[in-house]
């Protein structure tokens, strides 16, 4: 087992004393990146790219070779699960993710059953590959999609603009979705546990779509199951602890009930404000987040303003624990230089908020 060279990002997670703010970013391996649109196109298609462990090994390690940053996360998609499930994943140019027979009707529900892990093989490979080429240089992230959020896109068939589908299943037929939601816990909680065991250090559940459910409605349909998966996790591997981040985009407002879910660190989009946050969590998780992606366009002065104003809105670190991060995924358009900025002004201001 190779030492880890930095572990900063883990014990920031854990709420121990680190010399300053680690940085990562949601889709760090991504469009933005020339390098990966080369590898993308060697691959032939996204799934091409995401399903071959050489591949998303390698565009796992781009930007690291680029900027200085405190974690790499492993490059593959939240739909892997359902696509496992048997509902035939596509990626349409220009639309998205797609899937060929989404859950329309209680028939296609009650046959649903729990992946077979052997199908997402190629997942744990890429993994192992990824931990294996890292040589401890930095941790490794393995992620997951909610139960809701992968129930979203198993419903609606693609992406939605107002989960018609998924909010008509939960209004007239609960029991249905709950049925789903169950199925996906249960999957999602091997699935992590699988990328534990294959080497990842760190686990994340994305809940993109938690944000669009009414109060009451998230904690019955969303946080309920994310809290059941958390509940089934390996909590320590090789000898130290795994630490969990739960991530609900548009979910600032319930952060004291997502930080009782059993993770160790809550993330946090733009909108929310961090000190509100980590008063109201009382510093009994750590705390990532939460640039707004599009600072990335404002230049260096700007990206450099609103790194320090994110480290100032957290404040003086003492008991808690601050991972820096964008409040969503960068975008394609982003100049990686932007990054580079970044990258340096959280290294370098942060460390006044530390010891």
């Amino acid at each position: 087992m190779t030492q880890l060279k930095n572990d900063v990002f883990l014990r920031a997670l854990m709420r121990e004393p680190v010399p300053y703010t680690p940085i990562w970013m949601m889709r760090q391996a991504g469009r933005y990146l020339p390098e990966y649109n080369q590898t993308r196109a060697q691959a032939g298609s996204f799934l091409g790219l995401a399903q071959n462990p050489e591949y998303a090994c390698e565009v796992t390690l781009q930007p690291l070779r680029r900027f200085a940053l405190d974690a790499a996360i492993l490059f593959s998609d939240i739909l892997t699960v359902p696509d496992a499930m048997g509902l035939g994943l596509q990626f349409v140019t220009g639309e998205g993710p797609r899937f060929e027979r989404p859950l329309r009707d209680e028939a296609a529900i009650a046959a649903l059953r729990a992946p077979d892990l052997d199908r997402l093989r190629y997942v744990f490979d890429a993994v192992s590959l990824v931990r294996r080429e890292l040589d401890g240089s930095v941790p490794l992230i393995g992620f997951s999609g909610s139960p809701w959020t992968l129930a979203c896109y198993m419903v609606e068939g693609q992406g939605s603009s107002d989960y018609r589908q998924v909010k008509t299943l939960l209004y007239q037929r609960p029991d249905l979705l709950h049925r789903i939601l169950g199925l996906n816990a249960q999957a999602v909680a091997a699935y992590l546990n699988a990328q534990i065991q294959a080497g990842a250090q760190a686990v994340m559940v994305f809940d993109s779509w938690g944000g669009v459910l009414a109060d009451g409605l998230f904690q019955q349909f969303s946080l309920d199951y994310t809290r059941q998966v958390v509940a089934g996790l390996t909590r320590e591997h090789e000898g130290r602890r795994v630490p969990v981040i739960v991530f609900t985009k548009g979910g600032g407002q319930w952060v004291e009930a997502i930080a009782q879910s059993g993770c160790d660190a809550v993330g946090l989009d733009w909108t929310a404000n961090l000190a509100a946050a980590r008063q109201r969590v009382n510093d009994r998780v750590a705390l990532q987040g939460n640039l707004d992606p599009m600072a990335l366009f404002g230049g260096d002065a700007a990206i450099r303003a609103e790194a320090r104003r994110v480290l100032a809105d957290f404040g003086p670190v003492g008991q808690g624990g601050h991972v820096f991060n964008l409040g969503h995924g960068i975008s394609q358009f982003t100049p990686p230089e932007a990054v580079v900025s970044l990258v340096d002004e959280v290294h370098t201001a942060s460390r006044a908020y530390h010891g």
